[in-house]
């Protein structure tokens, strides 16, 4: 079951931003985990040596790692006043 808002969804309000950075990684993850199992699957019941498997999901990873960093880290949920 998807989370709910209680009020109007508004990206100016911290707790929201939060939330909708968090439901953003997951999807991220998601799709991350989807292809790359795919693509270790072929590889594998195909026998097709692809060297080129393993860069992907390196690179990928590490996309998927930096975002997680942005999301713990750097990002501000502090409250933007409109000045």
């Amino acid at each position: 079951m998807p989370p709910r808002w209680p009020r109007q969804p508004d990206r100016n309000d911290p707790a929201y931003r939060r939330l909708d950075d968090r439901m953003n990684f997951a999807v991220h993850v998601a799709i991350f985990a989807a292809c790359n199992s795919g693509l270790w699957f072929v590889d594998i019941v195909r026998q097709a040596n692809w060297d080129w498997v393993i860069w992907v999901t390196g690179v990928w990873a590490v996309v998927v790692l930096c975002h997680l960093v942005y999301i713990v880290a750097i990002a501000d949920y502090s409250v933007k006043s409109d000045l």
